[in-house]
């Protein structure tokens, strides 16, 4: 659900704060996974954690208006199957051998 136009969006001001005193090349650590994603943020890496560890996330032109949790998922997939599963994961793997086998 999009937020309120008249509210505009949501931008985290220690964020704001860390951007203005960091350089481009290091990684600025955050917690506000739903701080909205700013023109001033381009270019910088950040940290964005995900419940367990710091993401990094370089901000290109492309993300701005979307949060930074978009894109630190919070979630791992793990596989469903079992003999089916693994016999297509043993074919996948055959498949990658023989194709650098190929390429040496």
């Amino acid at each position: 659900m999009a937020r309120s136009l008249k509210k505009g969006p949501y931008i985290d001001e220690k964020l704001l704060k860390k951007i203005k005193k960091a350089k481009k090349d290091e990684v600025i650590k955050t917690w506000a996974r739903d701080c909205t994603i700013t023109p001033e943020m381009v270019g910088f890496t950040f940290g964005v954690h995900n419940g367990k560890e710091f993401i990094p996330v370089k901000v290109t032109e492309e993300m701005v208006g979307h949060r930074l949790g978009e894109f630190a998922p919070t979630t791992k997939f793990v596989r469903h199957g079992g003999k089916m599963q693994r016999e297509l994961e043993a074919k996948m793997a055959k498949k990658e051998a023989e194709r650098l086998k190929q390429s040496k």
